[in-house]
C-alpha cells in the first residue's frame, strides 16, 4: 500500500467509524504503530482529523456535540435542582472535581463561598468560581473544544493523573442501564474515565432525558459510579434497577 493510499484509507476508517485506535490502523495497514502515529499527526496538521490519546477521532464526530448554550438552557429547572441536590454533598474542605457539563455549571453558580479545591476542565466552571475567594480552582488545560468550553485531550488527562480528589460530579450525553455511561466522542471520554479513577466517589448529575440513550464512546460501567442525582421524572424501572446495581440514587422534586 502507498502512503498516499494509506492516509486515504486511515481517513476513510476514522470517518466511518468515528474514532479508532493505533493498534487496529497498525494492522489493517500493516505498519508500525509508530508509523500509523506519524500519519495520524499529519493528517490532524491538515485537519482530516482529530488525534486522541491512542488514537484518532473524526471532524465530524467532533463537531457532533452539542453546543454549551443548547444544552445550557435544555431541562434547565432539572438541571438547577440537582444542582442543588449536589451542592449538598459538599462540605468544607473537600477536594472536588467539576466537569464542563451544565450541570456542573450550575453547581459551580450555587456552591457556596468556603474553603474547597475544585478541578476542572471547564472554562464556565473555572470563571464561575473565579469571584469565591476561598476556593482554590485548578485547571487541566489542553486542547480546547469550543462548542463545549472544555479541555481535551493528552494534556488535559495528564494533568488530571496528578491529582486525587474526594468526590466528583459529572454528567455524560447518554446513560444507559445495562451498557453504563456514554459520551458523543472519545475525547470527552477518555477525560472523563481518568476523572473517575481520580475520585474516591463518584457523583452523577443526569435528568430523565439522559436515560435509554447510548452515544459513541463507553465512558464508564454502573459499578464505577457510587452515586446518581435525577429528578422525579426519571422511568422507576431504571431506578430499581441501578439500586439493584448498589447506586446510591438521590431522586428530587421539581417544583
Amino acid at each position: 500500500m502507498l502512503v498516499a493510499q494509506r492516509w486515504q484509507k486511515i481517513i476513510q476508517l476514522v470517518n466511518e467509524r468515528g474514532s479508532i485506535r493505533v493498534t487496529e490502523l497498525s494492522v489493517i495497514c500493516e505498519v508500525t504503530e509508530e508509523t500509523i502515529r506519524r500519519d495520524l499527526d499529519k493528517l490532524e496538521s491538515e485537519g482530516k482529523l482529530l488525534r486522541s490519546h491512542g488514537g484518532a477521532i473524526s471532524m465530524k464526530s467532533a463537531q457532533a456535540e452539542t453546543p454549551y448554550m443548547e444544552r445550557e438552557t435544555t431541562n434547565a429547572d432539572e438541571k438547577r435542582r440537582i444542582a442543588q441536590e449536589a451542592v449538598m454533598q459538599v462540605y468544607e474542605n473537600d477536594r472536588i472535581i467539576l466537569d464542563a457539563s451544565s450541570s456542573a455549571w450550575y453547581m459551580a453558580q450555587l456552591l457556596p463561598d468556603m474553603p474547597l479545591t475544585v478541578l476542572t476542565n471547564s472554562i464556565k466552571v473555572a470563571m464561575e468560581l473565579s469571584g469565591k475567594e476561598k476556593i482554590k480552582v485548578i485547571s487541566t488545560g489542553g486542547l480546547l473544544s469550543s462548542r463545549s468550553l472544555s479541555y481535551v485531550g493528552p494534556l488535559a488527562e495528564r494533568s488530571l493523573s496528578t491529582y486525587h480528589v474526594d468526590k466528583a460530579f459529572l454528567s455524560c450525553k447518554g446513560l444507559h442501564v445495562q451498557r453504563g455511561l456514554s459520551e458523543f466522542n472519545e475525547l470527552q471520554a477518555l477525560v472523563k474515565q481518568k476523572m473517575i479513577s481520580i475520585a474516591d466517589e463518584v457523583y452523577i448529575l443526569a435528568d430523565y432525558s439522559k436515560f435509554g440513550q447510548q452515544s459513541l464512546a463507553h465512558v464508564a460501567s454502573w459499578d464505577e459510579i457510587r452515586h446518581l442525582i435525577t429528578d422525579e421524572k426519571t422511568d422507576p424501572d431504571i431506578v430499581a434497577q441501578l439500586k439493584e446495581q448498589s447506586v446510591i440514587v438521590h431522586q428530587i422534586e421539581v417544583g
